[in-house]
């Protein structure tokens, strides 16, 4: 595997993490089941789920392996920020409709879902460090973005827009699971 697509695996588990302390924080329906996953976990299990992904659309998957599959995307948050399906199943799990996500002041059950000083006490103390006032602010307005993918964004324009903006936001790596073993690398 190439160093750009470890990265690019790594910003995927840099999306668990922030799903899951997102869940986690708001709670209820959303709350994750059971911790989190180590990066060894989450890698494992993400495996195994492109191996079924790819024996689906190979030849089909018997009932149980679809289920499955299921599971380990549901478990893995597969698609929580970048998926509109998903991001909307989130917000209405969390007590939110699509008419709540008309703008980044929404009125929300849990502050972290538009305030960005909320969604910031999600990062650690050494990621909030790591990445400077900006870079906080730019992880916050990033995701806080994702979430408006659960808007029904009629005009082709605004969803455009939308993903422009999220684009433009990407953070870099950050999150303590994944920098304590880059660190010591001296990546």
């Amino acid at each position: 595997m190439t160093g750009a697509g470890v990265e690019e695996l790594l910003h995927e588990f840099q999306g668990y993490v922030l799903a899951y302390r997102l869940r986690r924080a708001v709670g209820g329906r959303v709350a994750p089941r059971g911790r989190a996953l180590t990066l060894g976990e989450y890698a494992r299990k993400r495996l195994e789920r492109q191996q079924l992904a790819r024996d689906l659309v190979g030849g089909g998957l018997h009932p149980r392996q679809l289920g499955h599959l299921d599971r380990l995307s549901d478990e893995l948050m597969f698609g929580f920020w970048l998926n509109p399906r998903e991001v909307a199943a989130f917000l209405k799990g969390a007590g939110l409709n699509a008419a709540g996500l008309t703008g980044m002041g929404w009125g929300t059950p849990h502050p972290a879902l538009g305030d960005p000083a909320a969604f910031a006490a999600l990062l650690s103390d050494n990621e909030q460090a790591r990445l400077g006032d900006l870079g906080v602010r730019l992880v916050v307005a990033h995701h806080l973005t994702c979430l408006t993918l659960g808007a029904p964004l009629l005009d082709p324009n605004d969803t455009e827009r939308v993903w422009q903006r999220i684009e433009a936001t990407r953070p870099p790596l950050f999150v303590d699971e994944v920098m304590a073993g880059r660190e010591d690398e001296g990546a």
